[in-house]
């Protein structure tokens, strides 16, 4: 397997343009330790929360006409963070992705104008097939995030984020400790686990 260049959370705060310019170079950044641990507690608390109350649906593939629910290639189930029902945590974690993406339209003039981003959550065995976050008839989605909310994670208890890097090397993520920036035209799936597997996944839009 092959690495990623990465950031730890201090290293990120002070100096976000660090994350540009691995995506100039490499095209993905893993930012250790990012979100807080508070902010993390409390992104897990509200996803629990909202699971708790049947408030997570069942996820899709596609778009518009083509848009259908596939449990053979995708299992999560998802909560948009701009949806009301969602608490305080969530709309800092939003706060936070649209000042990552003012940054990124000032070093790299990417035309980013939007942010969106959902709770996953998906059940042991469950995974993604691989895929492109950016569409065949769409290029809207520039740049992915992906953030981990899990706890006492092991090394066996699988569910990693594969990313297939752009010289087609692919790299093991696993689902704790940190977030992925990378650009949505990589390819990536994530392996199904042995147990629940929490996380965010967001995109950075252009009109």
């Amino acid at each position: 397997m092959s690495s990623l260049p990465s950031l730890n959370a201090d290293a990120f705060a002070a100096d976000p343009a660090r994350l540009a310019d691995a995506l100039r170079a490499h095209g993905a950044c893993w930012i250790a330790d990012w979100p807080s641990r508070s902010l993390h507690d409390g992104l897990r608390d509200d996803l629990r929360r909202l699971q708790s109350r049947g408030e997570l649906a069942p996820a899709a593939v596609g778009r518009a006409d083509g848009r259908a629910r596939r449990g053979d290639i995708r299992a999560d189930r998802t909560c948009w963070l701009d949806d009301p029902r969602c608490g305080a945590p969530a709309r800092h974690f939003l706060a936070h992705l649209a000042d990552v993406r003012a940054m990124l339209n000032r070093t790299l003039f990417l035309g980013l104008r939007s942010v969106e981003a959902h709770y996953a959550a998906y059940p042991a065995g469950g995974g993604y097939a691989r895929h492109r976050d950016r569409f065949r008839d769409s290029d809207a989605r520039v740049v992915s995030w992906v953030s981990y909310l899990n706890a006492d994670w092991a090394d066996d208890d699988g569910g990693a984020l594969r990313l297939w890097r752009e010289d087609g090397a692919p790299v093991d993520l696993p689902p704790i400790g940190g977030s992925v920036c990378f650009l949505s035209e990589l390819e990536h799936e994530v392996l199904p686990a042995r147990r629940e597997r929490l996380s965010i996944a967001g995109w950075m839009r252009r009109d």
